[in-house]
């Protein structure tokens, strides 16, 4: 069986803030509302079943939702079974995805002794992220991030900043480089919003634009190769990097297939993406069938195989082989109504690519002769070892 990553919600799509352009709004079908969390019963089979697979490497991807609404007793549990259920030598990644607002001294003492990788949302500046990013009374939530993000500082826990691109802080570029280098927030994900308003059917107002999307990209690669790939770690431009360097990609984005994640709800149901928590892609429950065979099921490999089904656009694209036709969640194109297999921002990438591959092939000669050296973290940092 080919390793795979768990992709966790403990505490489902429930959450502390209330983001206006969240995911999970007008989802609650799909998703719940109120109060999820997950069991003893549902963590010890999940962790138990996973880390006996025996795979080298293990990696849980705690999401929601907000994972931190657990608290940090649950995770001190899964990390105990953890050890208790691995073999010696195995090695076991622990991401979390975090709005950030919980992350005391308790919580960041914890993740830095127990080696997790955090994931931080935070929109830039804080008229940016203030603009969406606010609790369930409206009020905005930046200073509260920055308070988690400094406390992970002091306590030197590993983290990433995700940045969520929305139509407003999209048109601004060089103020959100400006900002992660002025605050020392040298990993970075760039997310581009696109949502579907359920009240009209129509593109949401806060999302982007392929046009501004590829803009972004181009002027965020500009800045990015100006100041020095080596000291930026941003994860798009480095899947780019390690593709040309190593003949594949670090993200799903822009990969062959759609494999690499198996969603574990807290109920303990199990779906193929966390962006196709559906009936028609749902693999069953880890309480009923064991998780080897919920990951090789017929469906699974169904799942990994509609990445492949291209538009004619993407088949005759010069760019076909580092794109991929892009992320499937983006394939049924909001403007063009169902069925169209063309991505939604198609235009953006083609847009960048043309702008930026050039440089990549650059940078990546550059890697590979020695002359430059790659922003990556040391594998000991963020990987607990089985004893």
């Amino acid at each position: 069986m080919q390793p795979f990553t768990l992709l966790i919600k403990p505490s489902g799509s429930d959450c502390n803030i209330d983001c206006r352009y969240c995911f999970y709004k007008g989802r609650a079908s799909e998703y719940g509302r109120g109060k999820q969390r997950m069991s003893d019963e549902v963590l010890a089979k999940l962790v138990k079943d996973y880390m006996q697979l025996g795979f080298p490497v293990v990696g849980f991807a705690w999401q929601g939702g907000e994972p931190t609404l657990m608290g940090v007793d649950f995770f001190r549990r899964a990390v105990e079974l953890q050890k208790r259920c691995g073999s010696s030598g195995q090695q076991v990644s622990n991401t979390m995805q975090t709005n950030g607002i919980l992350l005391d001294e308790n919580w960041c003492r914890f993740l830095h002794e127990n080696k997790f990788l955090l994931g931080i949302s935070i929109d830039g500046p804080k008229q940016f992220h203030d603009r969406y990013r606010t609790d369930h009374s409206g009020a905005g939530t930046f200073d509260r991030v920055m308070r988690g993000i400094n406390s992970c500082k002091k306590h030197k826990v590993e983290f990433n900043a995700l940045v969520l691109l929305n139509n407003l802080n999209v048109a601004h570029p060089d103020a959100l480089f400006d900002f992660l280098i002025e605050n020392e927030l040298f990993y970075v994900q760039f997310i581009p919003c696109i949502e579907t308003d359920p009240a009209t059917g129509e593109v949401a107002d806060f999302s982007i634009t392929p046009e501004q999307y590829g803009d972004f990209l181009c002027r965020l690669f500009d800045r990015w190769y100006d100041y020095g790939p080596d000291k930026v770690n941003i994860r798009e431009f480095d899947s780019v990097t390690t593709y040309y360097v190593m003949g594949n990609h670090t993200i799903c984005t822009y990969a062959r297939q759609c494999a690499g994640f198996v969603v574990v709800e807290h109920t303990g149901e199990a779906f193929c993406c966390e962006f196709f928590v559906a009936p028609k892609w749902r693999l069953g429950n880890i309480l009923d069938t064991p998780l080897d065979e919920l990951a090789a099921s017929s469906l699974k490999r169904a799942f990994a195989r509609e990445k492949e089904q291209l538009c004619g656009k993407c088949l005759v694209c010069t760019h076909l082989d580092i794109c991929r036709g892009g992320c499937m969640k983006d394939r049924v194109r909001l403007d063009a109504g169902q069925g169209s297999r063309e991505s939604y921002f198609c235009r953006a990438h083609k847009q960048f690519f043309d702008h930026a591959l050039p440089r990549f092939m650059e940078i990546a000669a550059a890697v590979e002769n020695g002359t430059m050296t790659r922003r990556t973290r040391p594998a000991h940092r963020v990987r607990l070892q089985i004893e």
